[in-house]
Parts: C-alpha cells; sequence; structure tokens
C-alpha cells in the first residue's frame, strides 16, 4: 500500500511516521487490501484539526482523528462511472486521514499509555473508517472496536 505523509507540525519524529506506516501495512494486510492501495495520513495541530471539523462536520471543536474515505459517496455527490469496454484500472485511493498529534499526546496521558499506543490506536480507527467500518449504533460499534483491538493486539501494540 502506498501512503504519502505530510507532517504540518514538523514534530513527528520519522520513528514514529515509520511504526505508523508499518502498523497500517500490517492492518491492510489483515483485511486483505490490495497491495496498490493508497492513501494519506497528515499530522496536524489542534486548531488545523478543528479548522477541518468546523468546516466538514459542523463541529467547532479540536479532535484526535479525521477520515475523508474517497469510496464513500457524499450527499449530492454524481459516482463517476467508467465505460464497461475500457480498460480502466486505477489503484484503490482509500482517502484520508489526518490526526491531531497534539490530542494524540493529552490523550495517551489521559488513558495512562505511551504516545506511541495512541498514536497507533487513532491511525487504526482512522483506516477502519476509511474501509468502511463505522461506529453509529451499537452493533457496528461493538464490530468495529473489535476489530480495532485484534488488529492492535496482533501487531503488538496493547494497551
Amino acid at each position: 500500500m502506498d501512503i504519502t505523509f505530510i507532517d504540518e507540525t514538523e514534530k513527528v519524529s520519522s520513528e514514529h511516521i515509520k511504526e505508523v506506516e508499518n502498523l497500517l501495512q500490517f492492518a491492510a494486510d489483515f483485511l486483505d487490501i490490495p497491495d496498490d492501495a493508497e492513501l494519506s495520513v497528515s499530522f496536524m495541530d489542534n486548531e488545523g484539526i478543528r479548522v477541518i471539523n468546523r468546516d466538514y462536520r459542523g463541529k467547532d471543536t479540536a479532535t484526535d482523528v479525521i477520515s475523508f474515505a474517497m469510496e464513500e459517496e457524499g450527499a449530492g455527490e454524481i459516482p463517476i462511472i467508467f465505460d464497461e469496454d475500457e480498460d480502466v484500472v486505477f489503484p484503490r485511493n482509500l482517502g484520508d486521514l489526518m490526526i491531531s498529534i497534539e490530542r494524540a499526546e493529552e490523550q495517551a496521558v489521559e488513558y495512562g499509555h505511551s504516545f506511541e499506543r495512541e498514536l497507533g490506536f487513532l491511525a487504526v480507527h482512522g483506516f477502519l473508517h476509511l474501509n468502511g467500518y463505522d461506529h453509529m449504533n451499537e452493533q457496528d460499534e461493538k464490530e468495529m472496536f473489535g476489530l480495532q483491538k485484534e488488529i492492535l493486539n496482533a501487531y503488538g501494540l496493547e494497551r
């Protein structure tokens, strides 16, 4: 899987970026995501993610992770349909993940675990959203959170 990283904070170490990349590659293998899939991961501060949250979700507050799935069709969007006779092959673009490094640091302290564990948790949580998982009702939450825990534990990033 091809992952583009953007560090808007200029504070994320290359080791942390590599660890997130390894974890997301592991999660992609866990979910049988094709090797040619693509996604981007942006590391932001609280103010940057607050603006995104306000403008796109109508919530004027900083959050920990936001996912924009490319395969989700939004309200009023027209699906892109290619002619069946054409051999058009594009890599699967999963979408964009945005993670607040400040919120990850705050939540690591709040939950009593390492920054690395919180960063990994947020990356996997957002990645699952990009792949159609959600927690809008109790059944979906149980499925998503169970899968999230299973991936993190199998990778060795336990609480």
